[in-house]
């Protein structure tokens, strides 16, 4: 409970959560015993069974209903005087504007995606109300502050991308069990199960000629009169056995490498194997789509065991077989799921045959869930932590404490006998193109490239806007909006196949475009600069966004907040600063020159098991694994 003096603070404070998951449920019980009155929760989920082992304010009965108000109607049955209201909504929806942000003292994120934390970030900034934002994963968790012109904003720091590999080993060379599972997943399922208009790689490389691409295509094509179970022969052999034996055919690509061995569906299952196929019916009774499952079909009851050959070759057939018989309606638009059963034991499947013939460890359906969805368990007892974290910094944000601002981190092991490591924000960087409106640079081929490049990988997926508009000096080139008419419609539309230094006003190195959403109220530049060619594997969009430039280090002054570390940043760009001090707990302070590699060490060890520390993600136990850097890097002690 709060204590008296934080009582007037706490009681007239109006507050936004925003997520009602693992720390969501935790949050909103302790923000409820802690004395806040007017509480909103925005969750767009409902509740499934995997959610219930954590999410203790729900139960078996409320699978299927609203988080939000599910969480609502729990609470009030032990603090009925005070007021919560909940949304069913999207934080990114309309409704939820900057004029909505406004009213709030402040708004606490529970989310699990970066482009909602994104959204909710400059939204916060426009409105000029403080945000806190938390995440979990596993043992370890933080709680960052965010108050405009005082500390970092979210984006001030560029936040670390997930793991991507490059096409020719995932298509030719896998050596982890990784490639195997995003071979499966991003080539194999989609191109079976996904729409087909998409361009897939699943048959690109170096050996292959026009005939066998023609070949590729045409086995990949469920022929009407075919039996669904040579269809799915056909697709084994073609994958498992076809597809390896045109790489070995390139020499120079095994010369220091072991070569994999074709798998053809007739050496994996002998014929009084082939016979005995699953029970469908088994699968009869659900009217669930996502509940259909070969492992039900096959009798295979333990997720944990590790599938012989055999097994995984039965699964993949019987797999594609339900899809086909149990659910093909749905097939030219699935997409994967980690959470649809059928897909995981598709993914599993194909994913271990590939490994055999690759001489990689195969998984069991357990873990390969858990590499296909990115998947780090959830702790409660971690989400119970940060909760109690967040509710301490909004107390101090209420009071407009700012001297004692913290960010914390949850460690799973203690550094000098610390779980908790509570570090002081950096001040906003003057290189945030969100919060300092600095000017972003773009290299790209203006002779080749169209304005829908732009707005797909840079204004969309690297900038995150949602309804953007593009200008180029007084000439709109895109805009989006309810309001727009048709003709104007159709005019953006055709703007998007215009090759940029096509338009009436080209686009070409030097020109100036201004991005705005009016959403978000969030406005940038970015600056073109043409550049010819572009490394493939390295560069694989064609274009090269620049301009996020870490924070450089602030030295202590105690008439002003201090900018110390505990920030948002990468590993890569953590330096050893003499000036920079650390919190190594509440009102001690050392400088970093006194703090030992060894100490360092150990917290850098800290994020070994479960990737960086940065981006962690609540609800559905899902986070994005990142590479683990060298623990020098980790000497500023930013704890990513």
């Amino acid at each position: 409970m709060a204590t008296q003096k934080h009582s007037p603070a706490i009681k007239g404070a109006k507050v936004l959560m925003v997520g009602a998951g693992g720390i969501g449920c935790e949050l909103l019980k302790t923000l409820a015993l802690s004395g806040f009155q007017d509480i909103h929760i925005i969750d767009m989920d409902t509740i499934e069974v995997s959610n219930l082992n954590r999410q203790f304010l729900f139960r078996q009965s409320h699978v299927g209903q609203s988080k939000a108000k599910v969480a609502r109607d729990a609470v009030l049955k032990f603090r009925p005087h005070i007021s919560i209201t909940s949304y069913h909504a999207n934080v990114k929806d309309p409704d939820f504007n900057v004029d909505f942000f406004k009213q709030f003292n402040v708004v606490l994120n529970g989310l699990d995606n970066l482009d909602a934390r994104r959204h909710v970030n400059r939204l916060c900034l426009a409105a000029d109300v403080p945000l806190i934002e938390s995440g979990t994963t596993g043992f370890l968790g933080q709680v960052t502050v965010h108050v405009k012109g005082i500390t970092e904003c979210y984006e001030c720091q560029p936040k670390p991308a997930p793991k991507t590999y490059p096409v020719c080993t995932i298509t030719s060379t896998p050596s982890k069990f990784v490639h195997c599972i995003v071979w499966a997943k991003e080539l194999l399922f989609a191109k079976l199960f996904g729409d087909k208009s998409q361009a897939n790689d699943l048959n690109v490389r170096s050996g292959d000629s026009a005939s066998s691409s023609e070949q590729a295509e045409d086995v990949f094509e469920h022929r009407k009169d075919e039996d669904i179970e040579q269809y799915g022969r056909r697709i084994y052999d073609h994958v498992f056995g076809y597809n390896i034996e045109v790489a070995l055919s390139n020499e120079e690509t095994w010369k220091n490498r072991t070569r994999p061995k074709p798998i053809y569906s007739r050496d994996a299952l002998p014929n009084d194997v082939s016979q005995q196929n699953g029970n469908v019916e088994k699968n009869g009774a659900t009217t669930d789509p996502s509940a259909v499952s070969a492992m039900i079909s096959l009798g295979l009851k333990n997720p944990q065991d590790v599938w012989s050959l055999m097994e995984n070759s039965r699964v993949f057939l019987e797999a594609l077989k339900l899809f086909f018989m149990k659910r093909g309606k749905e097939i030219g638009n699935l997409t994967f799921d980690k959470d649809d059963q059928l897909a995981v034991e598709f993914v599993t499947a194909a994913a271990n045959i590939r490994a055999t013939a690759f001489g990689i460890p195969l998984h069991s359906l357990f873990e390969a869930k858990g590499i296909a969805g990115n998947i780090v368990h959830a702790v409660a007892t971690t989400n119970a932590i940060i909760a109690g974290l967040i509710v301490i910094e909004t107390v101090k944000v209420l009071q407009n404490d700012t001297k004692n601002y913290r960010m914390t981190y949850c460690l799973e092991h203690p550094t000098k006998k610390m779980l908790l490591m509570p570090v002081e924000p950096f001040e906003p960087n003057k290189s945030c193109y969100v919060c300092s409106e600095t000017p972003l640079s773009l290299e790209i081929n203006t002779s080749r490239a169209k304005l829908r490049d732009i707005v797909e990988k840079v204004v969309k997926n690297k900038l995150g806007m949602n309804s953007p508009l593009i200008m180029h000096g007084a000439a709109l080139l895109y805009e989006v909006g309810d309001d727009l008419d048709e003709a104007m419609i159709r005019n953006y539309a055709a703007n998007l196949d215009k090759v940029l230094s096509e338009f009436p006003s080209p686009v070409t190195s030097g020109t100036m475009l201004t991005i705005e959403d009016l959403q978000q109220e969030l406005s940038c530049n970015i600056n073109i600069k043409h550049r010819e060619e572009f490394d493939e594997e390295k560069e694989p969009d064609g274009m090269v966004l620049s301009g996020w430039t870490p924070a450089t280090s602030v030295v202590k002054d105690d008439k002003k907040s201090n900018a110390n570390a505990g920030s948002t940043s990468s590993a890569s760009e953590l330096e050893a600063d003499k000036n920079n001090e650390t919190e190594t707990a509440p009102g001690k302070k050392r400088k970093l020159s006194e703090v030992s590699d060894a100490d360092m060490s150990s917290v850098a060890g800290d994020t070994k098991s479960h990737g960086k520390l940065e981006v962690l993600d609540d609800d559905d136990d899902e986070v994005v694994m990142f590479d683990n850097r060298d623990s020098a890097t980790n000497k500023k002690l930013r704890l990513q």
